[in-house]
């Protein structure tokens, strides 16, 4: 478990991060949401000991972060930092051996790696000559080949075609499966509702939302149904504390008041027709995103 407990920092007079304290689960894909400046690259920058906080703590199983654990943690930069000359492969090595893997170890990790990305038919290529995508997947690959026991992503699905993200989805998946902590950020708001178990959304330097995907979707629902039945809905219209949406026959999209004004739709439908669905409809990440930050 990594928890980051009230997190402050400033640069000069302006203050870039204030009181920010999430977690991030053993097992568990943690994204981490926020407009460009919000705090999120500044904030894993914090949790890996590249920068300093002003207040605040990060530990890791209950215990102050050391700098052997954060060797041991995995972590993709947005700005990619492999030797551009170097083949793809000898740089996974490489780096498996700074990691203190034998010589036999770094290149069968290396080798599954290249495999699980789709990468083997590069393997003997400089990075300089991938294109950009496949260049983001060897910087995954690269955060990942020493075995870590936390992962760190800044926007790792940037530049990737929805093929490679579902690629890179799995894989990440895969170490998730293993009980490994997940930290990834992104902009890509539909990816992150896809694949995160826990939500963490932050806004000039503040945590705005944080808890279970699901939950935070729950909080932040409206009273808003959708209903599909036999009958014709018209009569929605005219029935109080009901706001209809969209309309077009049986089916119909609409808000009310409170709980007890949904039940009484629902039985009405009932009592006209045959009815196939009567739901709650629960916001998008994107919704949610929007509401937290205004």
């Amino acid at each position: 478990m990594l928890e980051i407990s009230g997190i402050t920092k400033s640069f000069g007079t302006r203050r870039v991060l204030n009181d920010v304290t999430f977690s991030v689960a053993p097992g568990k894909l943690t994204g981490f949401v926020g407009g460009n400046g919000a705090g999120k690259t500044t904030t894993m920058r914090m949790i890996l000991g590249l920068l300093s906080s002003d207040a605040g703590t990060v530990t890791f199983d209950g215990a102050p972060l050391t700098a052997a654990d954060r060797r041991r943690f995995g972590y993709m930069p947005e700005e990619r930092g492999l030797y551009p000359k170097m083949k793809v492969a000898d740089q996974l090595v490489y780096l498996a051996r700074l990691h203190g893997l034998s010589a036999a170890h770094a290149k069968s990790n290396a080798e599954g790696l290249l495999e699980s990305l789709d990468l083997s038919e590069r393997a003997n290529d400089p990075i300089e000559d991938l294109s950009l995508g496949n260049q983001q997947r060897a910087q995954i690959a690269a955060a990942l080949v020493h075995e870590p026991t936390m992962l760190i992503l800044d926007e790792p699905f940037s530049g990737l075609d929805p093929i490679a993200v579902d690629t890179v989805v799995g894989v990440l998946g895969d170490y998730a499966a293993r009980g490994v902590p997940v930290l990834f950020s992104s902009h890509q708001l539909d990816i992150v509702e896809r694949l995160c178990d826990d939500l963490v959304i932050i806004a000039s330097g503040e945590i705005r939302a944080d808890g279970p995907r699901e939950q935070l979707r729950s909080e932040h629902s409206t009273n808003r149904y959708e209903l599909v039945f036999t009958g014709d809905a018209g009569w929605l219209r005219e029935t109080p504390g009901v706001t209809v949406l969209d309309f077009d026959g049986g089916y119909a999209l609409f808000d009310v008041d409170d709980d007890q004004t949904a039940q009484q739709v629902l039985q009405r439908a009932v009592a006209e027709g045959a009815v196939t669905t009567f739901t709650p409809q629960h916001p998008s990440l994107a919704q949610i995103f929007k509401e937290v930050i205004s």
